[in-house]
């Protein structure tokens, strides 16, 4: 089984991250963009790389990094990240924030490329409502520091969906040129282990369908239909499912144990039960 293998076998974490999403403010975009924060080098050519919030006279107002993963499914064990040093400006400020705790989830409908951040877009994804979070982590304090911190989660969290959302929440540092505060980051990696890109997950009412998705290892997201993926697919799948589904007095235990390692509601739906679904819905 694909996933049992890919949850159970040794391997070696690696950052998970593929697409900026969104942040939640930005000072001067494109300059001070989230994409820099994936940047390995704190310049890229002459500049200085980072991401920079909008100011507030409010300390208190958070600010978020939402982030796509290299698979719907992803293993995570920690979240790394850098404050950033103002080396330009007088005294070397460091805009860190006070906290920071993390949300892992899916979106509620599938995104699509125009809305992830680029040159010419902010990110159009970055509200609540746009998502399902299925974790959320405790609240880690940050060091006002410019090192690159590990907040390492309790345990490692399986990441449904393949989105993650980092809370900054309390700002320390004023800006002296306008009196406000910002939060500024140079650095983030979301470290742990992308699980089979054949392995994807769809919404679907109260929870998410985890579907099958044969010769994809090659794509960022599932990107073939239902009807172009041939038999052989389909067998596959029906095969993982009916396997847990029907497997006679252990079927509740079975997904008692998926809820449970997916963080939220799960639903196993092989090819029967679609077609069965799909000719109900016909008028």
């Amino acid at each position: 089984m694909h996933l049992g293998h890919g949850l159970l076998s040794p391997y070696k974490p690696r950052d998970c991250i593929i697409h900026c999403i969104g942040a939640s403010s930005t000072d001067n975009f494109p300059e001070e963009t989230i994409e820099n924060t994936l940047e390995p080098v704190d310049r890229v050519e002459t500049r200085p790389s980072y991401w920079s919030s909008g100011g507030q006279r409010d300390p208190a107002v958070p600010e978020c990094l939402i982030y796509k993963l290299q698979s719907d499914l992803c293993l995570v064990e920690e979240i790394r990240m850098q404050p950033f040093k103002a080396f330009f400006q007088y005294g070397d400020p460091i805009y860190s924030a006070k906290y920071i705790r993390f949300h892992m989830g899916y979106p509620k409908s599938p995104l699509r490329p125009e809305t992830l951040v680029c040159d010419d877009n902010e990110g159009q994804l970055i509200a609540d409502c746009n998502y399902t979070w299925t974790y959320t982590s405790p609240g880690f304090t940050m060091l006002q520091e410019n090192v690159l911190q590990s907040f390492k989660l309790p345990r490692p969290v399986l990441c449904i969906g393949g989105v993650v959302k980092i809370e900054l929440m309390g700002r320390i540092q004023k800006q002296a040129i306008d009196g406000l505060y910002y939060i500024c980051v140079s650095h983030v990696q979301i470290v742990g282990k992308p699980l089979s890109r054949e392995l994807g997950v769809v919404p679907r009412g109260n929870g998410v369908v985890l579907k099958y998705y044969p010769d994809t290892r090659g794509c960022v997201v599932p990107c073939m239909s239902e009807s172009s993926r041939g038999d052989g697919g389909r067998s596959k799948w029906h095969g993982l499912a009916s396997r847990i589904w029907h497997s006679g007095p252990s079927r509740g235990s079975n997904v008692s144990l998926f809820t449970r390692l997916f963080g939220g509601q799960l639903h196993l739906v092989d090819e029967d039960d679609e077609s069965e679904d799909d000719e109900e819905e016909l008028p």
